[in-house]
């Protein structure tokens, strides 16, 4: 009895490990079908040459380097993205379906948080140089509440392709009917029409 508890503790175990990240590869690395020469312009990223010379956006902004940006990064379990936070900007309540964020402050100051799955709110005030982590799957923002001055953070994720999955726009974006969004948040169809209103895209 015991012998056969612990085979089912470690096959789930094993489980869990082999699918906690992206898959392995069983080459050094995978490169796309259509590319014939390989040299070291396919491991290079270059969109962000210049970057820290530029002036900063009107609104808050994400630079990715994901597996969709760098295919170099296909099966390498990693990923990278530049954060530009204009005064008063946020980056809503989001979640990163496949990995953790680590987030590290390069210029300025961050109010941020998460909400773990028994709701409870863990927040900090990151100053030039801290880091914080975002747990994987879980809710979580920033925010740049300095009325002068912007901020900069990059971020780093354990997968090629982290997913993000906006909160906002996916409760009022995407087509649930009023009715259950008014039950859901206890509120009556108009609300949740004015909240969609106000989300939809401006052509």
């Amino acid at each position: 009895m015991a012998s056969s508890l612990i085979n089912a503790v470690l096959f789930v175990t094993f489980i869990a490990l082999v699918t906690a990240s992206d898959p392995d590869i069983i080459t050094d690395f995978v490169s796309p079908a259509n590319l014939t020469k390989i040299d070291g312009d396919f491991f290079t990223f270059t969109a962000l040459r210049g970057f820290f010379d530029s002036d900063y956006p009107p609104n808050f902004k994400v630079t990715k380097a994901g597996m969709a940006e760098f295919p170099a990064l296909n099966g390498q379990s990693v990923s990278f993205a530049v954060l530009e936070y204009p005064v008063g900007t946020i980056n809503p309540p989001h979640i990163h379906p496949r990995s953790a964020e680590l987030l590290f402050v390069v210029d300025g100051s961050l109010e941020v948080g998460f909400v773990d799955t028994t709701n409870k709110l863990f927040t900090q005030t990151l100053q030039l140089g801290d880091m914080f982590v975002f747990p994987k799957g879980l809710v979580h923002y920033q925010s740049n509440a300095d009325s002068k001055n912007p901020a900069t953070a990059i971020s780093a994720f354990g997968s090629a392709n982290a997913g993000t999955v906006s909160v906002p726009t996916t409760v009022f974006a995407t087509g649930i009917d009023d009715n259950i969004l008014a039950k859901a948040f206890k509120t009556d169809v108009a609300t949740i029409q004015k909240l969609k209103a106000g989300l939809a895209v401006k052509t």
